[in-house]
């Protein structure tokens, strides 16, 4: 079977027609007949039965060979279309016959439509296989690219290596560009590149080869990359070999994926359910339909600011605060003092109240990392931040103004042991939407509109769209000293397992293509990114 992935790219554009607009670029890699490696939020996920054409079950795939030299007998093997679960077949009947569905629903009662809702949260919490199955996107026919010829099962496709020999861009890498181009062309103005990318596969390496060429042809455009790994991605009951391997390939890919970006964010705890991000939330790490949900919402509320609108001064009679664009973030974040270029991403989902009994802690310490492999209660007096607060509820459920988040972030700091060098603020009252398909994840402390209810409540079954319509988030990006322990790590590993002498994973990236060379100097770039964040050394010196 043929091993597909995806790479996502939401260009940032300002149009002269509307101020912020937002494409959404995807590549597509393999042929659409198995389970793809999702290079976005998703990490595993599937075309399931979407076309080459960005549309859903309107394309039969052609199966007439494109080989005409052989004369001998050809033998064709082709897979049963997979079945639309029933929120896709009520997409499905709605675009395809819309009066007929009113007609329908005009004759049902509002009981029964509540019964048809429920079946179809219950097919999704039970039967999702890949992320097309609570898709809602139609993509542009330009934003999907199907790489064939990689012939490795999905759960195969897992090293950098494989990645690397599985893509040249001499030979696929001129029409993917077009493809980029296409959509560059239709802007008036790039704010910044933002990748979203799985690199806990092969997939990192076809994603590395994108940034390079991306960086080459968008000189003075900065690159915001999120690299993604799913929860429970990395196995404890396995052999030495494969956990080398496994080690290897997080640093070369940690490597390779920075040298190309502005800004590095390492998103994807070993288990979401047992972290302190899900203390209102009821997460199984096995369903990534699960973590996907808290990523995506993690990542749409900190970029929220690329989409504001810049306002004047008066922010109480406003909607939004702190617009700042890709540019922005990425210069705020990396451009300045150490110039650290990876940022750890926190999130409060749902975020708390202002006031009120359910403001046991502020939002400050409500935030929890969803980045890896972080130390915990380190000072760090040059930390920079950027937070954004969208949808925040003052006390009695009411929705909180602009200025009455800000006058509270305020103060939360003021009372903070510990507070950064400098944080930008970006507020939003529109809390963040929770559609049908997503995902009942949420503890039975959380009421319909995001609010965290007091008091014992003996449900026990998690809430989902049915029972909330919106929360309201928090989001931030930290540029802090807290990422030592990942570089160290893997800083470690590479040194340990590829470089130095005797090291049992040399001839595995000799198999892979690096020479001696291509690893010292990445090696000496984690040594630069452990260095610039180490606190310096007082003299000793006597004299």
């Amino acid at each position: 079977m043929s091993c597909l992935g995806w790479l996502g790219i939401p260009l940032l554009i300002q149009s002269s027609r509307i101020r912020i607009l937002t494409w959404m670029f995807f590549i597509v890699l393999g042929i659409p007949s198995y389970t793809p490696r999702l290079l976005s939020i998703n990490l595993r996920g599937s075309l399931g039965s979407m076309s080459s054409r960005g549309t859903l079950y309107t394309e039969v795939a052609s199966t007439t060979p494109d080989v005409v030299t052989w004369t001998g007998r050809v033998s064709t093997q082709a897979s049963e279309p997979y079945k639309r679960n029933l929120f896709l077949q009520r997409l499905y009947e709605e675009e395809e016959s819309l009066n007929m569905i009113n007609e329908i629903r005009g004759s049902n009662n509002g009981s029964q439509s509540e019964y048809e809702d429920k079946d179809i949260t219950e097919c999704l919490e039970n039967g999702v296989q890949f992320w097309t199955d609570y898709s809602k996107v139609h993509y542009h026919p330009r934003s999907l690219y199907e790489l064939n010829g990689v012939w490795a099962h999905v759960e195969e496709f897992d090293n950098y290596g494989i990645g690397r020999d599985s893509f040249a861009w001499a030979a696929q890498g001129e029409e993917i560009g077009d493809r980029l181009r296409f959509f560059v062309e239709e802007c008036d103005h790039i704010q910044g590149f933002q990748f979203v990318v799985d690199d806990s596969g092969g997939f990192s390496a076809v994603a590395s080869e994108f940034l390079e060429n991306i960086v080459d042809e968008y000189t003075n455009i900065p690159v915001l990359l999120y690299a993604v790994q799913g929860s429970g991605s990395r196995t404890n009951l396995q052999s030495r070999k494969r956990a080398v391997l496994e080690d290897l390939h997080d640093a070369v890919s940690f490597s390779r994926l920075s040298s190309y970006c502005k800004l590095i964010v390492p998103v994807g705890l070993p288990s979401l359910s047992k972290s302190k991000a899900s203390r209102f939330l009821h997460i199984e790490d096995a369903k990534h339909y699960h973590s996907s949900a808290v990523y995506a919402a993690a990542l749409h509320s900190i970029s929220l600011p690329f989409r504001m609108v810049p306002v004047g001064p008066t922010a109480d009679a406003c909607s939004v605060s702190g617009a700042v664009d890709v540019h922005g973030v990425v210069q705020m974040l990396s451009g300045q003092g150490r110039q650290n270029m990876v940022s750890v991403l926190d999130v409060a989902m749902p975020a708390p109240a202002l006031t009120g009994e359910q403001n046991e802690l502020s939002l400050l310490e409500i935030l929890q990392p969803l980045t890896p492999q972080i130390a915990e209660d380190v000072e760090d007096m040059q930390a920079i931040e950027h937070m954004t607060v969208h949808g925040a509820l003052a006390s009695e459920g009411h929705r909180a103004s602009v200025g009455e988040v800000k006058d509270t972030v305020d103060a939360a700091f003021r009372c903070a042991n510990t507070r950064p060098m400098f944080c930008h603020l970006s507020v939003a009252l529109s809390p963040l939407p929770i559609p049908l398909p997503f995902p009942s994840i949420f503890g039975n402390n959380v009421g319909q509109h995001g609010e965290l209810m007091s008091g014992q409540i003996t449900n026990s079954s998690p809430k989902g769209s049915l029972d909330i319509h919106s929360i309201p988030m928090a989001a931030r990006l930290r540029s802090s000293s807290i990422v030592l322990p990942l570089l160290e790590s893997k800083l470690r590993n590479l040194h340990q397992f590829g470089i130095q002498r005797g090291a049992a994973g040399a001839e595995l990236l000799r198999s892979w293509g690096f020479g001696q060379e291509e690893l010292v100097e990445m090696e000496e770039m984690l040594s630069k990114m452990v260095a610039a964040l180490h606190p310096p050394q007082l003299s000793s010196d006597s004299d």
